[in-house]
C-alpha cells in the first residue's frame, strides 16, 4: 500500500450495527455484523451482481472465485451486510469490508445489488461499516475508486473522507476514525 496522508481530525461519529431502516423505495433493510450464516446469501449476491459494476476486478466473477476471494477477505477483516427483510425470504443486497493493509490502515471495499442501487442503502451501509470498524479500533482507512465514478466519490466525501493522490487513473480517498 502507498503511504497515504490521512486527515489530522477524525470523521465521524458513525452508529455501528445492528441497524434497521426503510430504503427510499419502502424496502425493510437490515445492516448486520457478517457472521458465516450469510456465507451462501452473500455468494448468491455476488452470482447475481452485473458484470458492468464490477471495478478493479472485484467482485469476481465466477463462483468458485467469488467464494474463494470471500474466504480470504471475510477471514481478515471487518464486514457489515445489508439484508433486505421486507418479506421472509431475506436476501443479501450489499457488502461492505475493510480489509487490513499489512500496516495500521485498512482497505474498504463496497458492494450494493444493482436491484438495490440509488436508494440510500449505500451510504447507510459505508456509515455503519465506519461504525463497525471504530468500535473494533480501525484508525486510518483507505480506498481506491475510479475517478469518472461520481456517485461512488460523492459517496465517499459525504462521509468525510478526502482526495489522497490525484496522480493516477483511480482517486485515492483516505479517512481517519481515530
Amino acid at each position: 500500500m502507498p503511504d497515504y496522508d490521512y486527515p489530522d481530525e477524525p470523521a465521524g461519529p458513525f452508529e455501528a450495527p445492528p441497524i434497521e431502516f426503510e430504503d427510499r423505495e419502502g424496502r425493510d433493510i437490515e445492516l448486520l455484523v457478517y457472521d458465516e450464516r450469510w456465507f451462501d446469501a452473500l455468494c448468491e449476491m455476488y452470482d447475481t451482481f452485473d458484470p458492468s459494476d464490477r471495478a478493479q476486478g472485484i467482485p469476481p466473477a465466477r463462483e468458485e472465485r467469488v467464494r474463494s476471494w470471500l474466504d480470504v477477505i471475510l477471514d481478515e477483516g471487518q464486514d457489515v451486510i445489508a439484508v433486505d427483510t421486507s418479506d421472509d425470504d431475506e436476501r443479501v443486497v450489499g457488502h461492505a469490508t475493510l480489509v487490513p493493509d499489512g500496516d495500521d490502515a485498512t482497505e474498504l471495499a463496497i458492494f450494493v445489488h444493482q436491484d438495490y442501487q440509488g436508494a440510500g442503502i449505500g451510504s447507510r451501509l459505508i456509515r455503519a461499516l465506519l461504525g463497525h470498524g471504530e468500535r473494533e479500533g480501525v484508525e486510518k482507512v483507505w480506498l481506491t475508486v475510479e475517478r469518472w465514478n461520481h456517485p461512488a466519490v460523492g459517496l465517499y466525501e459525504s462521509v468525510g473522507f478526502e482526495s489522497s493522490s490525484v496522480e493516477s487513473f483511480e482517486l485515492e480517498m483516505t479517512l481517519r476514525l481515530r
